[in-house]
Order: C-alpha cells, then structure tokens, then sequence
C-alpha cells in the first residue's frame, strides 16, 4: 500500500516530565541503569487522571512513550555510531538512537507511585521537559523472555568505572542535599558518571595533552556537577555548583 495514502498522524503529549536531569548531557542512554534517578509526570487535567489513572498504582514498571524533543539532526542516516560500539557503524534500526525518521522512543522505568494526577517515576533516562505521548503497564508474565537474543548488545560489557569526590565536594554535597530534600543525590551523581556519559571524541585523553577539553558538567536538579576522568577506569568528581543559595 503507498504510504503517502496513509496520511500523517498528530499527537497530542498526555504530560510533560519533570526530571531530576535538567540537560541532554549526562542522562542516561537506556532506562534503568541509574536507578536512583527521579522524575515526576503529571497527567493533563481534560484526561481525567483521577479516573484513567485507576488500577496502575498495582504496577511496578510502566513503559513510556514519548518524543525525542531535543533531537536537532534533519537529515536523515540509515547507518548511525552507538557510543558502545565505538564508532562502529551499524543500522539505526538495531540501536536505541535518537535519529530516527520518527523521533520517538520507549523506555521501561519503575513506577514509585501513583498521586491523585502524578506518577513519581525511578530509574529514568529522560531529560526535563520531555513530552509523554502515552503510559502503558509493563507485564512481565507477556513481556519477560529471558530466552530472547540480545542482539550486537550481548557481546558489549558495561563500561562502569570508580567513581571518587574530591574532598572538598563532600560539605557541597551535604549542604545540597540538606537543602533540598534530596536522598540519593551521591548515588545518582555516582551512577550517572560511571555510565561515562562523554562522547566518543572526548576519550582516551585521560592525563595526556588533548585538543578537548577534560572537565565536564551536566546539571542534576538545580546544581551543576563538574567532574573529569583520571583514568579510563577512574572519574573524580571536582565540584558542585548550586543554582540556588
């Protein structure tokens, strides 16, 4: 059937999320790897939420439907570089990427709670502002099949490295999560840097004279963490800056 028949299809996003990752840099690349990391969604109010919202709260995991609102790249790439294939080329439709010809995306994250027209949401991989097309309930009994072939991605070992603070990030630390309530903010900064969330191009330099530059920031919630790379296997955390006094 031609697809120009088909017509075009617009949507309407049911919220917008509230991520404790207020930047694209430093979010995740796939849901569930830094589980402490939070974010809010707040139903629209003409979906009834109080009502379409009913019988999810008996639910641990949803999945997410939502736009890749950030993605700035037109042109369209059959072939894309996964930065766990270092730069390998392979097709965009056996990877997560961004690009795509329609920008959308699914992620499987823990649902915390239900209140009233709010999910509280955990182990996300989502950058504030986010627009959710839909929610749908994550049933294990349908869709858990250990069995199934994992793909280019079997054969790639995660790249987790140590994560240290500076010793005088650790009173920026205390006083940031005194003020804001925040619990998890050591293991999300640790979880979320020991993802290496740095382009390709920037590593290897570790040490060594680099045409790039080897301190990097990404926002959490309303302070900006500064950190570099010792070693490949090493990241020290330099300094926090709060946004609020």
């Amino acid at each position: 059937m031609d697809s120009k028949l088909q017509g075009n299809f617009n949507f309407e996003p049911i919220g917008f999320i509230e991520s404790c990752y207020k930047e694209k840099f430093g979010v995740p690349r796939q849901p569930g790897l830094v589980k402490s990391s939070s974010a809010r969604l707040k139903i629209r109010a003409d979906l009834q939420p109080e009502q379409s919202l009913q019988g999810l709260e008996g639910f641990s995991h949803v999945w997410l439907i939502f736009v890749f609102h950030q993605n700035a790249i037109s042109r369209f790439h059959a072939k894309v570089h996964p930065p766990r294939l270092e730069g390998k080329p392979i097709g965009l439709f056996a990877t997560r990427t961004p690009h795509r010809p329609n920008p959308i995306g699914l992620s499987l994250v823990q649902l915390v709670k239900v209140e009233k027209d709010t999910l509280e949401l955990a182990g996300i991989d989502l950058v504030d502002g986010t627009p959710i097309l839909d929610v749908k309930p994550y049933m294990p009994e349908i869709e858990a099949l250990p069995e199934a072939n994992a793909g280019w991605t079997k054969s790639i070992s995660p790249n987790r490295v140590e994560v240290e603070f500076a010793p005088e990030v650790e009173a920026s630390l205390a006083q940031w999560q005194e003020r804001t309530g925040h619990v998890h903010l050591r293991e999300i900064i640790t979880e979320t840097i020991g993802l290496d969330p740095r382009p390709q191009v920037y590593k290897g330099y570790e040490n060594q004279k680099s045409p790039y530059r080897q301190e990097h920031a990404f926002r959490l919630f309303d302070g900006d963490v500064h950190f570099k790379y010792v070693t490949p296997e090493k990241a020290l955390v330099l300094k926090i800056l709060s946004m609020k006094s």
